[in-house]
């Protein structure tokens, strides 16, 4: 009786177990896949979703979110337009010019992360640029894809500068702070988080840093939103907003405790300093997530009237032609609730 009696619990396990597999297998299988991309490598902005993936936020959504870096926000776009990803983060400004030249790209915006460019004219004081007006009849670097370089009609017209009034020299990102330390550029553009940290890294005093961040210069344009593919979209309406839900989780943990959220950079890749990265992800987050305007309407969000003008100086900046495709490249409809958007 004894012997049958464990007999019988051994069968009941076995079963149990099978089933117990069976289930896990059935959940995988029901997990929706997505194919991430990010705009840049692996940094201290890149903490939320990092911390997402590896807390098992995605995975209560039924999603299974491979994330990978990248090589820029046009190039992100370029990514999910040529369907070799479901989802990413670019600039959003890059986001429309891609659409304007590329009619057929079929990707829209759906969170905005940076409530603000990040695009930033960066020169040295001792060279005697102190304000935009002394941008005059300097050369300035950067490479010729950087958003600061295509916005810069917006920040001349805005600072009373012709558009011409400065000469460009195309150089490498990891080459422009290196040749504005040298004495070899006048200034340069790049992403305020990115290029403050190089100059100093690159031994520049910080009290000669002079920084002309756009937004603070008149300039509106949105900065980084996560964006998606619209038969993406259109297929999977549900995952989609699972995604966002468990991103934005991350985000509010992010902004509640940067220290532990860049940790999740540093099990990315193990080679990065995690005091630099925390420090560029407090310098991001602090300037361009939790704005004014986030407090007020929530993060992911937009405001349309801004927004519409951001638009127009965008068209104008970049010589595009004004369309309902392009003006309606951000949908809210996949965020949050706005509760859990809230910014305390």
């Amino acid at each position: 009786m004894k012997t049958g009696f464990f007999k019988g619990l051994s069968r009941c396990a076995a079963v149990g177990a099978g089933i117990g597999a069976l289930t896990l297998s059935l959940a995988s299988q029901a997990a929706t896949d997505i194919r991430f991309t990010l705009d840049w490598r692996f940094e201290g902005p890149s903490a939320p979703f990092l911390l997402a993936r590896d807390k098992g936020y995605f995975q209560e959504e039924g999603l299974n979110v491979t994330i990978d870096s990248g090589n820029g926000s046009a190039g992100a776009v370029t990514r999910l337009a040529s369907n070799s990803y479901d989802m990413g983060i670019a600039d959003y400004s890059a986001l429309t010019e891609t659409v304007a030249t590329n009619p057929g790209t079929a990707v829209t915006a759906i969170y905005m992360l940076y409530n603000s460019t990040p695009a930033t004219v960066f020169a040295l004081s001792k060279s005697g640029i102190n304000t935009p007006a002394d941008l005059k009849g300097k050369t300035l670097g950067a490479p010729v894809f950087d958003s600061g370089r295509k916005a810069w009609p917006a920040f001349a017209q805005s600072n009373g500068l012709e558009v011409d009034s400065v000469s460009w020299q195309s150089v490498e990102p990891a080459l422009r702070e290196t040749l504005l330390a040298r004495g070899q550029l006048d200034g340069i553009t790049g992403f305020y988080f990115t290029s403050l940290l190089n100059l100093e890294a690159r031994g520049v005093d910080p009290k000669d840093i002079v920084a002309m961040k756009y937004p603070d210069h008149g300039v509106e344009f949105y900065g980084n939103a996560i964006i998606a593919r619209d038969d993406f979209l259109k297929a999977n309406p549900e995952a989609v907003r699972g995604f966002l839900r468990a991103f934005n989780r991350a985000v509010q943990e992010t902004l509640a405790d940067p220290e532990a959220a860049v940790a999740f950079v540093k099990k990315q890749d193990p080679l990065v300093d995690e005091a630099l990265e925390l420090r560029r992800l407090k310098l991001a987050f602090d300037t361009y997530v939790d704005t004014e305007e986030t407090r007020a309407n929530g993060l992911g969000s937009v405001d349309e009237e801004r927004l519409s003008r951001a638009f127009e100086g965008m068209v104008s900046a970049y010589g595009l032609t004004a369309s309902p495709e392009l003006a309606n490249l951000f949908d809210n409809s996949f965020l949050p609730a706005a509760e859990a958007r809230n910014v305390d």
